[in-house]
């Protein structure tokens, strides 16, 4: 049986409201496990979503069909930062747009990549393969929107490090931050 629109829309748009309440980005993993293990038993979540599939895929339908798509329109929302985050105008177009992580290349060469701190290693190396694999490619902009990974000084040291070794040459966070 296929899922009526409205009850995914309504589901979705009650746990993005929830996400949002929570400060989701900042969560580590053992709390949105908490939150997806309670939404699943919930009867008005997760008991809804069992009537259209396998009781036992629920779970994973809320973390990869809902919340998922969540942290994705959070990291667009925050576009306009990331260009001031880096100093730098929004560029007209660019050359090629990525997800996972977000991120541009622009028609002068230089790459943009943006993520949550806590993927902070997946950011810089994506920027890095992004830039080798292009002849015309530079890796040269970084922006980490701040979840509790890096926020001490030590930490952010140390990502700095790796950004100059990979040849990235700005690197910024955005603090308080919700994406």
């Amino acid at each position: 049986m296929r899922m009526p629109e409205e009850i995914r829309d309504g589901l979705r748009d009650r746990l993005w409201g929830t996400a949002d309440d929570l400060g989701w980005a900042s969560l580590n993993d053992a709390e949105r496990s908490r939150y997806y293990e309670k939404w699943t038993k919930d009867a008005s979540i997760g008991g809804q979503l069992a009537h259209f599939m396998d009781p036992r895929k629920v779970r994973v339908y809320i973390k990869d069909s809902l919340i998922k798509p969540y942290e994705r329109a959070r990291l667009l929302a925050t576009e306009a930062e990331i260009w001031r985050a880096l100093e730098m105008s929004p560029p007209t177009a660019a050359a090629e747009t990525y997800i996972k992580p977000h991120g541009c290349l622009l028609e002068d060469g230089r790459i943009i990549c943006w993520g949550k701190s806590r993927d902070w290693k997946l950011v810089l190396m994506a920027m890095f393969e992004r830039g080798r694999s292009r002849h015309d490619a530079r890796p040269f902009g970084a922006v980490l929107l701040e979840t509790g990974k890096t926020s001490e000084q030590q930490a952010r040291r140390l990502v700095k490090d790796a950004a100059t070794r990979l040849g990235i040459e700005r690197l910024a966070w955005l603090d308080d931050h919700d994406a």
